[in-house]
């Protein structure tokens, strides 16, 4: 019986996608929630950057604490930026190849 349903399988394997997901797919998925926390919640939904938190400070001036916008950084730069201890970013621990994928799901957007 377990032969019959491997044979009926069978040309699903052959004709099927390699991937479950596109590798923009990936990017997009890890840009919106790497690692429990967005990158879009201070980039943007496209990297644009975008306004986190203001406050009021001791002087009563208003300051604003914004994300910037990393749509033209280069791979290089994202890749730094992600992997050192950044004062306001929180530490991704993310692989050269999950950098690359957000990297590149970024610039699809361009």
């Amino acid at each position: 019986m377990n032969f019959y349903k491997l044979i009926f399988l069978l040309p699903l394997c052959l004709t099927g996608e390699s991937d479950f997901i596109t590798d923009l797919e990936y990017g997009e998925m890890l840009y919106n929630n790497p690692r429990g926390v967005s990158c879009a919640s201070c980039h943007g939904k496209n990297g644009e950057g975008k306004d986190i938190v203001d406050y009021i400070n001791k002087d009563d001036k208003l300051v604003v604490i914004r994300g910037i916008d990393i749509r033209y950084k280069s791979f290089d730069n994202i890749k730094k930026t992600v992997a050192r201890n950044h004062p306001i970013m929180p530490k991704y621990y993310l692989t050269d190849e999950e950098v690359k994928a957000i990297y590149d799901y970024l610039s699809s957007k361009e």
